[in-house]
């Protein structure tokens, strides 16, 4: 059982009091703990629910601090920011997984460290956080805890397939495909020129010393001719 002074110096941590602690206690129980003999309700519909609150308030916060940035530089740094390997870290600048409620078996293997269990808390936590008063403190605690992160986002030019598979992605196309469509010059220095193609987009190609740089070529030739990406001097 959680006692009520380790949620409340939970609750100093996360500058944020519960109406209903219950709420919280919810969201600290893993499903191992369903196996116990005094069952428990576990955190999986607060996870579910927070991760929605998150998407939205790390989709306005990049907004509000990148007010010139295109939406496929956005698009990186959110996935940075919402992915299960930030929601760990901040789970432990909590110190989450000394409140987390699971089975024995599933403590004794390391439960309380493990990442996926302390980023799923971590998002259920701001489901009951938005459950108990709603979507303005749960944004609070987003901007608090997530904000530090902006500094740490890489912003130098992103790999260029993996950018346009996301621009594509966000606009429900197909995954772009990539073709050689020619190879020129000698053995020991053959030039490459390779093709991408989404289906209902223009295709646009580009040329590399080998098959990769020429796909990236390719996939910046559309990046900066969709506006996703500006086009370095040199293009």
């Amino acid at each position: 059982m959680l006692k009520a002074r380790a949620l409340k110096d939970l609750c100093a941590r996360l500058g944020r009091d519960f109406s209903d602690p219950a709420l919280l206690k919810v969201a600290l129980t893993h499903a191992s703990a369903r196996a116990g003999a005094r069952p428990q309700e576990d955190n999986e519909r607060l996870e579910f629910l927070g991760d929605r609150v998150l998407g939205l308030a790390v989709a306005e916060l990049l907004a509000d601090s990148f007010p010139k940035a295109r939406e496929g530089e956005l698009a990186r740094w959110f996935n940075h920011l919402v992915r299960a390997e930030t929601c760990a870290e901040i789970a432990q600048e909590w110190e989450l997984g000394a409140f987390i409620l699971m089975s024995g078996g599933e403590a004794g293997s390391g439960g309380r460290s493990k990442k996926t269990i302390l980023a799923n808390a971590c998002e259920a936590v701001l489901g009951a956080i938005f459950a108990d008063g709603g979507y303005d403190p749960a944004r609070a605690v987003v901007r608090r805890f997530w904000k530090p992160q902006l500094d740490m986002l890489e912003l130098a030019a992103p790999d260029a397939k993996s950018l346009l598979q996301e621009w594509a992605q966000g606009r429900r196309l197909p995954l772009p495909r990539y073709l050689e469509v020619a190879r020129e010059g000698p053995d020991h220095a053959p030039r490459f020129t390779a093709e991408v193609q989404i289906d209902g987009v223009a295709p646009e190609r580009g040329t590399g010393a080998n098959k990769r740089a020429a796909e990236q070529a390719a996939a910046l030739a559309m990046l900066v001719r969709e506006g996703v990406w500006q086009a370095p001097p040199d293009v």
